[in-house]
């Protein structure tokens, strides 16, 4: 039975940073918007467990155009979400980020596009980096091992090339603050949050999508719904019956991140930046109160952990050991410390690991999926470029036989959405991986 009837223009499934920063844009433009949220706030979810790395090193000409234009939002956050109050927002650290030249070569797949873009960068020979980061061991240790792997322990011979440095790169101190502002910004242009609640049915008649009903019998009607549901992406977008419109799926993968004290001839916080390093599998950046948070880059040597998308978990010992090891390998006075910090967290993986943004075959239903934990970065263009394309589809644009275009507000780079289609091709060019 229908407990209550709610009636919006656009509803949104998700109050992450993704829903949130469509909900905002959405609202801006004066459409009457709701967003259905299981948890308890704003980006409780997977937001919450971002490694929030600002970076601009992809593989296609629109994913590293968008990550440059997303930079712009986070240099003026508080403009963006027009915060006049005073109240807390999440702080940008732009301590640049070096990826190191390993034997993978992603980084030369970005190359082309920065000079085409015009993205600053430098390249770092062996007497840089050591200049820059004197606690670095720039030998050679890969390919990417396990502690339990004899090769893991043997001492290198070869010194690396060298790194790439984009020195307009970073982090954001508090991801899930960042969604509480958007959440905040969006509630100012009038839109309306459903927290603690679940969708149970996607309502559609004659092919077009009608709204949603919740598990509680509360019926949300409207014209319009997007998928931004994270873990949940792939039963939402069941419950849609678009699966068989997908050539691009999404999973909900376990992913963890353990945090490490700086040794006592390191303050990290202070003197350090991002590092991407598929040398030996890791990626850092400095953590609040002089540590050092340690990622993995899904090196081949380390299984995929494919789990339900509701999965509450523990940091894993072993693998807990093998980043902190690896972390070992590069800055040796790191030590291994008796506790085991970390932050646990689950994120929507599609096949190539590129995110959707794109309509579907269901009249009015839209999906922003797929993020792959490296598109909190984008959040704000990426929504920006939702908004656009959902007005545009619905005014009738034919964005399935000629994708839209997207001009970025701050940086008039063109963002082609066809990029990020639901039926696209695998990316050939895609390191299947993310450095935060």
């Amino acid at each position: 039975m229908t407990k209550t009837q709610h009636s919006y223009e656009a509803v949104i499934i998700g109050g992450g940073i993704i829903g949130c920063g469509i909900a905002y844009e959405l609202s801006r433009r004066g459409v009457r918007t709701a967003v259905i949220e299981k948890n308890v706030g704003a980006g409780e979810g997977s937001t919450s467990a971002s490694s929030a790395i600002i970076r601009f090193t992809y593989s296609t000409y629109s994913a590293v155009a968008m990550a440059y234009e997303g930079l712009r939002y986070w240099e003026n956050w508080q403009d963006y979400i027009q915060k006049k109050d005073g109240g807390a927002t999440p702080s940008f650290h732009q301590c640049g980020m070096f990826a190191v030249k390993s034997k993978q070569v992603h980084y030369l797949k970005s190359l082309p596009h920065f000079d085409q873009i015009g993205i600053p960068y430098e390249h770092w020979g062996i007497n840089e980096i050591r200049n820059r980061i004197p606690s670095f061991d720039s030998r050679i240790f890969g390919p990417p091992s396990r502690p339990s792997d004899d090769a893991f322990w043997d001492e290198p011979t070869e010194l690396m090339e060298g790194g790439l440095f984009t020195p307009e790169a970073g982090y954001i101190s508090d991801p899930r603050l960042a969604a509480q502002n958007l959440h905040y910004a969006a509630e100012q242009k009038k839109c309306s949050f459903y927290f603690k609640s679940e969708v149970e049915q996607i309502l559609t008649e004659n092919n077009k999508v009608q709204g949603v009903k919740l598990a509680d019998g509360t019926k949300v009607d409207a014209p319009i719904v997007i998928n931004a549901a994270g873990p949940y992406s792939g039963t939402i977008n069941a419950m849609a019956d678009v699966l068989d419109d997908m050539s691009i799926k999404t999973r909900p993968l376990r992913q963890e991140v353990c945090v490490v004290p700086s040794p006592e001839d390191l303050d990290f916080e202070k003197m350090g930046m991002a590092i991407a390093d598929d040398d030996v599998g890791i990626y850092l950046r400095p953590e609040t109160g002089n540590n050092i948070l340690v990622g993995g880059t899904e090196p081949e040597c380390d299984p995929l952990r494919w789990v339900p998308a509701d999965h509450q978990g523990e940091i894993d010992p072993e693998q807990w050991e093998a980043q902190v090891l690896r972390l070992n390998r590069r800055i040796p006075s790191a030590g291994v410390p008796h506790q085991k910090l970390g932050v646990v967290g689950v994120y929507d993986v599609s096949d190539d690991w590129s995110p959707i943004y794109d309509a579907t075959s269901l009249e009015g239903f839209y999906v922003a999926i797929g993020t792959s934990g490296n598109q909190f970065k984008n959040a704000p263009i990426a929504a920006h470029c939702m908004a656009e394309l959902v007005l545009a589809v619905e005014s009738g644009y034919d964005h399935e036989t000629k994708p839209l275009v997207v001009t970025g507000p701050h940086t008039n780079l063109k963002i082609d959405m066809g990029t990020f289609r639901r039926n696209r091709p695998i990316n050939p060019n895609s390191p299947m991986s993310v450095h935060g």
